[in-house]
């Protein structure tokens, strides 16, 4: 099944190449995003227990959410990412810090790729990422919450210019129509670059 949805989002990163970020099709995706979470590599997303069915039944729950969004991130038209934003002030982490205007939260989840790891390519769709969510002139400042033993994303993170703050517990959400359990996480936090001067 192929999705009929169009990008909302297209960047060319130079020497990386063009990224597209596209909304998540629950029913034409599940099967790719349940190959991915269910990998050893993505344990830190919690899903790896997960069916194809329940994979869709939670990316349906959050495309009829106005708060929350899910996007399948293509480099060259090849699927490479599953990335998510999300109000801060709707969400749990809201009760782990204290939220400030245009706070907007990330989750992101890199694809298995093939072959060798390739050097610069977390860098290249973090410059994407970056540019896609500070086109928003409503978004001020990045949140990201990584699970606390998830070194590696939070060292990529430090790199990409987060600062990295407290370790907290997010709390356990127990809904008819979504279950998350309680993690200890670490924020990182990353501002809006400051508007440059117009040249008079």
């Amino acid at each position: 099944m192929s999705s009929t949805r169009q990008p909302v989002y297209t960047h060319l990163v130079e020497g990386f190449g063009t990224v597209t970020i596209t909304p998540v099709d629950p029913a034409a995706d599940s099967a790719l995003i349940h190959g991915w979470v269910t990998q050893e590599r993505a344990r830190f997303w919690g899903m790896g227990e997960a069916s194809r069915e329940l994979v869709r039944e939670i990316y349906e729950d959050v495309d009829r959410r106005t708060t929350h969004h899910a996007f399948i991130v293509a480099r060259e038209g090849v699927p490479v990412a599953l990335f998510q934003t999300y109000d801060c002030a709707e969400d749990r982490v809201s009760e782990c810090y204290e939220v400030q205007p245009g706070d907007t939260g990330v989750h992101l989840l890199i694809s298995p790729g093939e072959g060798a790891p390739e050097r610069g390519f977390s860098a290249g769709l973090m410059t994407a990422f970056l540019a896609f969510l500070f086109s928003d002139p409503a978004t001020r400042r990045i949140v990201a919450e990584p699970d606390a033993r998830n070194d590696k994303a939070i060292a990529r993170l430090e790199r990409t210019g987060f600062a990295v703050g407290p370790e907290i517990e997010l709390p356990e959400i127990d809904l008819p129509e979504v279950y998350l359990p309680a993690k200890k996480a670490r924020l990182c936090f990353l501002s809006a670059p400051a508007p440059q001067p117009e040249n008079r």
